[in-house]
């Protein structure tokens, strides 16, 4: 089986775009760049946690709801979240309508504004374990790695739910802590060049 398919302008992408076309603009714009938004950091490690257990598309298709309902993903907003909150997201059918998740953003946000307090920005903290490139096995041939095992520890001793290694791997590939586009995507070079010119937290 090819792990690449074609793209619309006919160049290889990674195969996992090939399941609906709405994955394409996201792997080639957003998948693996390299990312120091905080915001941006804590909204993907929220839907990645939204995701276990579901598919990206469902995720995807959503995170527009996701964002409107979690304050754009201000962990500051959603810290204050009350379980009046709670109730009313668990009546929004544009979201995973799911307490357990729903509460875990919400206790997350707290955790994640102790964690700017702590390392200064979630950014600093979260690229502290950036893989070794030389240590990684081929791009999209597992699903963890002993640096998001740790990341999702470090997560869970400072009080984080739904975070765990295959999640944390999700959130590392999407944000560009690791290139895992295939060697014969026609991606990986830009990401790989982004990541080059990225200054670390």
């Amino acid at each position: 089986m090819s792990n690449t398919v074609p793209g619309p302008d006919g160049h290889p992408r990674c195969a996992w775009c090939g399941t609906v076309d709405a994955f394409f603009p996201y792997h080639d714009t957003e998948w693996g760049y390299p990312v120091d938004d905080d915001q941006r950091l804590f909204e993907k490690l929220c839907l990645e946690s939204f995701q276990s257990g579901l598919s990206w598309r469902t995720i995807l298709d959503k995170r527009d709801n996701f964002r409107q309902a979690f304050a754009q993903f201000d962990f500051h907003k959603v810290a204050l979240y009350k379980e009046k909150d709670v109730k009313a997201l668990l009546e929004n059918a544009g979201i995973v309508r799911h307490r357990g998740k729903i509460s875990a953003v919400i206790n997350n946000a707290a955790r994640a504004v102790e964690l700017e307090q702590e390392a200064g920005s979630l950014a600093h903290f979260f690229w502290q374990f950036e893989p070794e490139a030389a240590s990684l096995p081929e791009p999209q041939s597992r699903t963890t790695c002993p640096e998001s095992e740790q990341l999702a520890k470090a997560l869970k001793q400072r009080g984080w739910k739904f975070v765990g290694p295959t999640t944390a791997y999700a959130f590392m590939q999407a944000m560009g802590l690791i290139n895992d586009h295939v060697h014969e995507c026609s991606v990986r070079a830009n990401v790989e060049a982004a990541r080059a010119k990225f200054r670390r937290p």
